[in-house]
């Protein structure tokens, strides 16, 4: 699954964003089975799924506490 950006990930609705979470948890665990049986060519999948996690759930976050509005703020000079 190729990464996504944040920007992407607060254009979905709430359900298809839990759907994601719980598909990208669902990979997680499948990636980390096939590395204790020495099956998984690219150790560095299961570190971006972590972080694709991540990165879904801070989004979520966001729109359940309704701070999707906000914009970063601006350095203080």
């Amino acid at each position: 699954m190729p990464m996504t950006k944040p920007s992407e990930l607060r254009k979905l609705s709430l359900a298809e964003l839990q759907k994601r979470i719980q598909d990208t948890k669902k990979e997680l665990m499948e990636l980390r089975f096939q590395a204790s049986i020495g099956q998984l060519d690219k150790n560095h999948r299961i570190s971006e799924a972590k972080r694709e996690i991540a990165r879904m759930m801070t989004v979520l976050s966001e729109k359940t506490k309704g701070l999707e509005a906000q914009t970063p703020r601006a350095n203080k000079a």
